[in-house]
């Protein structure tokens, strides 16, 4: 435990030492509320969608949380290139408290890349449901992680950091754009509404949109029950990939 705790604790001190990263991390999202929040505003509520700030705050907090959670396997890349990782592996702890420590201390950074975006989404005028507040924390960190797990799993299998990029841009954006992050899913083809509900980010972001304001597509059991199986997958499949890093 005390191997998990201080993998953790590194984790944390990484990201906070940084305050491009912080600062960085927060714009895109920032962008994406801004700009579809006031650009597309009037037209969905001339649609009848009501206020769009509202509907696409909840997806924009599960971005923010995505690319945090995901790009932490970079991590283990240039570990692995400058020797950490190595120290870190010929120490008298097993791989699995490793891979727990690393994943629990990168979900708990993508965490707290989720909630900047939830406080800086209050400002630009979204309203939550406050007494939901711990359920939508629940989701937060279901979204990180399975997306922090991804991340570890993937970079196991690479030692090249260009690739992961270039891997996680081909996975993280559809999985983002398919995600009904940005749009509803009533009235979309019945490929993209099947595509979409074997989206794992789909339940997180239709789970935080329930809990922050009420609407959603799926039900809070179906949210939870397929995030949490899919976490426990990732995870195991993580873990397995991890313990086979050749050093």
């Amino acid at each position: 435990m005390n191997a998990i705790y201080i993998l953790w604790l590194r984790q944390l001190k990484r990201y906070f030492r940084s305050k491009s990263r912080i600062i960085g991390s927060v714009a895109q999202p920032l962008m994406f509320l801004l700009a579809l929040g006031f650009g597309f505003g009037p037209i969905y509520q001339k649609a009848g969608g009501g206020n769009y700030i509202e509907f696409l705050a909840p997806g924009i907090i599960a971005m923010g949380i995505l690319f945090t959670a995901v790009f932490s396997g970079i991590e283990i890349i240039w570990d692995r290139q400058f020797g950490f990782l190595k120290e870190t592996l010929v120490a008298p702890v097993s791989r699995l408290q490793i891979m727990i420590g690393r994943t629990l201390g990168g979900a708990t950074v993508a965490c707290a890349q989720g909630i900047i975006v939830f406080l800086v989404s209050l400002l630009v005028g979204f309203k939550p449901i406050l007494t939901m507040l711990p359920v939508g924390l629940l989701f937060m960190i279901l979204i990180a992680l399975l997306f922090t797990a991804l991340g570890t799993a993937i970079a196991s299998l690479l030692d090249d950091m260009q690739g992961f990029q270039l891997i996680m841009n081909f996975l993280v954006m559809p999985t983002f754009f398919l995600s009904g992050a940005l749009f509803p899913f009533q009235g979309l083809p019945k490929a993209l509404v099947l595509i979409s509900s074997l989206n794992p980010l789909s339940y997180g972001v239709d789970g935080l949109r329930l809990a922050f304001i009420g609407s959603s597509h799926f039900s809070l059991s179906a949210n939870l029950g397929f995030l949490t199986v899919i976490v426990i997958i990732f995870m195991a499949i993580g873990s397995y990939l991890f313990s086979k890093i050749q050093i």
